[in-house]
């Protein structure tokens, strides 16, 4: 505890600068795995730490690492960079100036804490047993980021990690609370095409036609049958349609017909079994009819996973540093996906939200992640530069 006791304030008094990286970057945003301005950003700001610092060239990605020159464990520390392509509708001073995209999920407060706890493990590092790498990401909206870093010996080349830990920030949780639980925390999420076959032509006489509009209404249909009536409740899944597409004009039968969907689960078994579910269900269908269909699913992120011990020892933690109140025990997965469960599912860590509800606004009723009008309380980040902090500070525990 004699480690953890100022650990709060020594996070406040990087906070300041922590909120201008944070700015800069919110008001540059950066898409994909290519993200040479906020990589630049960081190595200024980092730079003069006592760190061996590698940044990535086939991406923009940073490694840095923290070698206490004392045995102990080597905890990785992560934090995602890039931001999502869409507009911020907020009138923030530093609101992006990049047409087409945002950093709406907060990734740049990610980027600022982790270079803030940085700061104060350097300043602390008689206090460190082991090693520490600070992990900066780009490429997790939808890019396998932390895949491309795995793959580039992330895990492997500067020793073995033990354990590895990860914050998210979220306006939908009172500010600077940490939540959490063990096991998983956040959905697979997966995308499915399917193409309706028909015959097309004139809509006056659709008996000369094979529609394909009417099938995949139905095929539409018949999938949220199915995610009720063949999936176990209490092993749930999310089958959503978010595009449909069919037709050009108003007398024309068409040829196709589209579906674009995402498929969200939160265990390895349900996904699979949605997979065969869903292809079972489009062909029925358009055997049915008398047409053809192809479903086409694409892999995204696995189930984000927490090891039990290493998430309620996070969950103390931040009773610890934060106080008795400022954890929570989350009842429920959440159904948003993350890469991070990348790392997770070759380390044995954790990951926890952060609540950065604005202040004088409703956690319930505030702009929520990948909302254009999402903004952050600032102060919550002081919160989470010492979850960083205090992760690496009181040792890793005994994990499987």
């Amino acid at each position: 505890m004699s480690k953890l006791g100022t650990v709060k304030d020594h996070a406040e008094q990087h906070l300041d600068e922590a909120v201008a990286l944070r700015r800069a970057i919110h008001a540059q945003p950066e898409l994909g795995l290519h993200l040479p301005n906020t990589q630049r950003a960081i190595l200024d700001d980092l730079s003069g730490l006592e760190l061996e610092i590698h940044a990535g060239e086939a991406l923009s990605s940073i490694t840095a690492i923290l070698d206490s020159g004392r045995p102990g464990p080597t905890v990785l520390l992560r934090a995602d960079m890039d931001a999502l392509p869409m507009s911020e509708d907020t009138d923030e001073d530093f609101a992006s100036m990049i047409p087409g995209a945002a950093h709406s999920c907060g990734h740049d407060i990610h980027v600022a804490m982790l270079a803030g706890a940085a700061k104060v493990l350097c300043e602390r590092r008689s206090d460190i047993d082991g090693r520490v790498i600070f992990m900066f990401q780009p490429g997790e909206e939808g890019h396998f980021g932390a895949r491309h870093m795995v793959d580039d010996g992330l895990l492997t080349k500067y020793g073995p990690v033990d354990l590895a830990f990860a914050i998210h920030q979220t306006p939908s949780l009172p500010s600077g609370v940490i939540a959490t639980r063990e096991g998983t925390l956040m959905a697979s999420a997966d995308e499915f095409e399917i193409t309706v076959h028909g015959r097309g032509g004139h809509a006056s006489t659709p008996y000369l036609c094979l529609d394909p509009t009417p099938i995949a209404c139905e095929i539409v249909l018949a999938i949220q049958t199915m995610v009720t009536r063949r999936l176990n409740a209490f092993d749930p899944a999310v089958v959503t349609v978010g595009r449909f597409t069919a037709g050009t004009t108003h007398n024309v039968i068409p040829e196709t017909a589209s579906i674009l969907g995402t498929i969200r689960s939160v265990s390895t078994l349900t996904r699979g079994l949605v997979h065969e579910e869903l292809r079972r269900v489009v062909d029925g269908v358009a055997l049915a009819h008398g047409a053809t269909a192809a479903c086409e699913i694409s892999e995204g992120y696995g189930v984000t996973s927490n090891e039990p011990t290493a998430a309620n020892w996070v969950l103390d933690l931040a009773r610890q540093v934060l106080g008795q109140t400022r954890a929570v025990e989350m009842p429920t997965p959440v159904m948003g996906a993350e890469d991070f469960s990348e790392i997770l599912d070759r380390v044995p860590g954790a990951m926890a939200l952060l609540g950065t509800c604005p202040e004088g606004v409703d956690f319930s009723s505030a702009a929520p992640c990948h909302s254009n009008r999402m903004v952050a309380n600032e102060s919550a980040m002081a919160a989470g530069i010492a979850m960083y902090a205090a992760v690496v500070l009181s040792g890793a525990p005994a994990v499987n």
